[in-house]
């Protein structure tokens, strides 16, 4: 869209207003459907403008809801009509309609993810829970947003000391380094409360495959309605918190412990000064809860407090303990565009789960090579499969040196000979960069080469290739638009009960 007033070009909105250019407010909901328990959050955003750039300024948490136990209908499935009915409930609640939500998160976790009827459920809350709710899951981001939920990203900052976040679940921990405001090192293991799930008379009623490894490594037999006695039940928490220590970085890691883990294991390292604990199983170590859910945790709580104290770390309290990781996916997973951007037909948003490409483009100070583009742009479509299987695809690139007219035409003429075959079949070019130049972008695309399908081209945004990206409906009167970077990760295939690491996840996070 197009408008010209005063001589400026107006690139997305043709009600722009300089003073809401400055500063843009965001409802963002963050739903967290865990092995263990599903609830979720609803948060207030606040970016300003920092040249061609928005940073967030101010989090404001608008409302958290009551805690579900995730309902099951079998072992292997998810209960939906359940979650959905304590969705909608939690939106009368809160008072917050789904209409009024701008961006926000959708997180599977844990043990969750390897439902079978995962997809579907992720699909389903992530069309229903509002009109741009993105759709993730993956250890790392998990880690990510626990880390930055629970407060100790922040306070590796303000204190100035490295802060180990250890979030325990119902079926994973997820392990954080954070280093002066930003996590540098995290890692994920099989370990977790609810491993092993028990009715009102101690009857076993639901066996993780991690948790049946733990107890046959303990020479503790299982098997569904059994009763376990209180002994064997506290030798399988033991076992996992020196599993789980092991993973944290005070132990050498054995064998038995690397084959829990689900990330690539941290890197040895000094003690942390610090560490804080969230998840479920934390509102036991911070004695917020006493009240026993049929499961490990507080059996594994007291065993993990025992030996972080034996390794020497103080144990501070966090933020938040079990809600950590949906404020963290309400409040830290928005990147918003700068207001430099490009969008042919505003229609054609929002765009949810794009696959991205970085093709290897050499953009030295001299004109690019259309052609090399061009061929770059083929190998890296190569290597994401059948491109078909999407509406659109995102190419991702870092702009350098001057953007000159003969310097833009060049890399525009081999983008588009690179993506002709999706051009002709009609399907959007996403065009998406860390710079402020996505206006020009865009343009030369639409007017100079004049291309015959939807352009969205968008700057201010980091992304890495294998990321997917939701991309929300332009924000009136900024001009500029929401955007999620995710990974989406279920199970491929049924692994039969046969306990083995899940594939290692990239993901970045805004």
């Amino acid at each position: 869209m197009e408008d010209e007033i005063g001589g400026r070009l107006f690139f997305t909105n043709q009600r722009r207003c300089l003073v809401d250019e400055d500063e843009i407010h965001l409802t963002s909901v963050g739903i967290d459907i865990g092995s263990s328990t599903s609830h979720l959050a609803f948060s207030r955003i606040t970016l300003e403008r920092v040249d061609a750039r928005y940073i967030v300024t101010e989090r404001q948490l608008l409302f958290e809801s009551q805690i579900l136990l995730t309902p099951y209908t079998d072992a292997d499935a998810i209960d939906t009509e359940k979650l959905a009915a304590f969705l909608k409930r939690q939106y009368q609640l809160s008072g917050i309609d789904s209409t009024a939500i701008d961006t926000g998160a959708l997180i599977l976790t844990g043990t969750a993810i390897r439902r079978k009827n995962a997809r579907a459920i992720g699909e389903l809350f992530s069309e229903a829970a509002g009109k741009f709710v993105s759709l993730s899951a993956g250890d790392e981001m998990e880690a990510l947003l626990a880390a930055s939920g629970s407060g100790a990203v922040a306070k590796s900052k303000v204190s100035g000391l490295d802060v180990l976040n250890v979030d325990i679940g119902g079926g994973t921990t997820k392990i954080a380094r954070c280093v002066a405001g930003a996590v540098e090192t995290l890692t994920a293991i099989d370990i977790g409360a609810r491993l092993l799930a028990m009715d009102q008379n101690g009857r076993l009623t639901r066996i993780e495959p991690a948790g049946r490894y733990v107890a046959e490594e303990c020479g503790v037999p299982l098997a569904l309605g059994q009763v376990v006695e209180k002994e064997g039940l506290s030798r399988i928490a033991e076992r996992m918190a020196d599993h789980l220590i092991e993973a944290m970085g005070a132990r050498p890691i054995s064998e038995m412990t690397r084959s829990l883990l689900r990330l690539d294991p941290l890197e040895p390292r000094t003690a942390p000064p610090i560490i804080t604990f969230s998840g479920g199983v934390s509102e036991y170590i911070y004695n917020r809860d006493k009240e026993s859910y049929g499961d490990l945790g507080p059996w594994l709580a007291q065993q993990i407090v025992q030996r972080v104290r034996d390794w020497g770390p103080e144990i501070q309290a966090s933020v938040q303990g079990i809600r950590a990781t949906v404020i963290g996916a309400s409040q830290y997973t928005v990147q918003v565009s700068s207001s430099t951007i490009f969008v042919s037909d505003v229609n054609i948003l929002p765009l949810r789960n794009i696959p991205t490409i970085k093709p290897r483009i050499s953009l030295a100070p001299d004109t690019p090579d259309s052609s090399a583009i061009a061929a770059a742009v083929r190998v890296a479509l190569a290597r994401i499969g059948n491109v078909d299987d999407h509406d659109a695809i995102s190419l991702c690139y870092s702009w350098i040196h001057s953007a000159t007219f003969s310097r833009i035409d060049a890399f525009c003429r081999g983008i588009a000979e690179g993506c002709s075959v999706q051009i002709s079949r009609g399907k959007a070019l996403v065009i998406i960069g860390d710079g402020d130049i996505g206006g020009l972008i865009g343009v030369h695309f639409a007017e100079e080469l004049g291309l015959p399908v939807p352009i969205v081209s968008i700057d201010g945004i980091s992304l890495q290739e294998f990321d997917f990206v939701d991309i929300g409906t332009v924000l009136q009167g900024s001009g500029a638009v929401p955007v999620i970077v995710k990974s989406l990760v279920f199970p491929a295939a049924d692994t039969g009960g046969v306990y083995r690491n899940l594939p290692k996840v990239a993901v970045s996070c805004g």
